[in-house]
């Protein structure tokens, strides 16, 4: 028999169900609000990112959505002022790259940076520029994956192409003469950029990395920032 007790508790249970599940769907309402205030849509990306055609190799556009406008090609304020124009500078914690134009002016470029363990750090000159580079993979690449023995550095590595790790260009990095096996090279997927993820390797969207072999001087000065891993990598929004 239903009594007036029986009902009232009924009736508290019912308002408290409702009452945990208005907060729940608040607090459902409340996350999703702020992941969108976290991460807001990307703008669309500047033309000089769409395909090109007059390479050796086409070269796809690079896919909307999937770049932040502060990894953008873009002039920006000098932060390197000390250094003479021509200098590139890596900052591999920020994932930027800076082309010093003046002591007031560089272009900046998002890249993708060596993973733990594969990052390089020091001051280097730019030995040489080449274009659609072969891959010449050193003996510790292939010592730690030995797939990747068909295009060692004595076979005479793999052909240019769009499957080319190297992408559309290499810059190359010598100290005191010697050969440091580290390249800025092309090749980064969009995804990628701003990440660590290569192996040692300073990666860079094909695009960008045409317009950086464009502007460099043989012989430059090219140093690349110790990485201070307690800042974080790779902040894409």
């Amino acid at each position: 028999m239903l009594t007036r007790r029986h009902f009232l508790a009924a009736s508290a249970a019912a308002s408290l169900s409702a009452t945990a599940a208005a907060t729940a769907s608040a607090q459902t309402q409340s996350v999703s609000a702020a992941a969108t205030a976290v991460r807001p849509p990307i703008p669309p990306l500047p033309d000089f990112y769409g395909a090109i055609t007059d390479e050796p190799f086409p070269i796809p556009a690079v896919p909307e959505g999937m770049v932040p406008p502060h990894l953008w090609r873009q002039p920006v304020a000098n932060p390197w002022p000390e250094h003479a124009p021509g200098t590139i500078v890596v900052d591999p914690d920020a994932a930027l790259l800076h082309f010093v134009e003046s002591p007031q002016i560089a272009t900046r470029y998002g890249v993708s940076v060596g993973a733990a363990g594969f990052d390089w750090e020091g001051t280097a000159r730019l030995q040489f520029i080449r274009d659609w580079p072969r891959w010449k993979v050193p003996d510790s690449m292939i010592e730690r994956q030995p797939d990747l023995a068909p295009y060692s550095w004595r076979t005479g590595g793999m052909d240019p192409g769009p499957d080319n790790p190297m992408g559309a260009r290499a810059l190359y990095l010598f100290q005191n003469g010697v050969d440091t096996l580290y390249r800025i090279h092309g090749s980064a997927n969009a995804w990628e950029l701003g990440k660590a993820v290569s192996s040692g390797c300073i990666r860079m969207l094909n695009q960008d990395v045409i317009d950086l072999a464009e502007r460099s001087v043989h012989g430059a000065t090219v140093v690349v920032l110790p990485s201070q891993p307690w800042r974080g990598i790779g902040q894409l929004y």
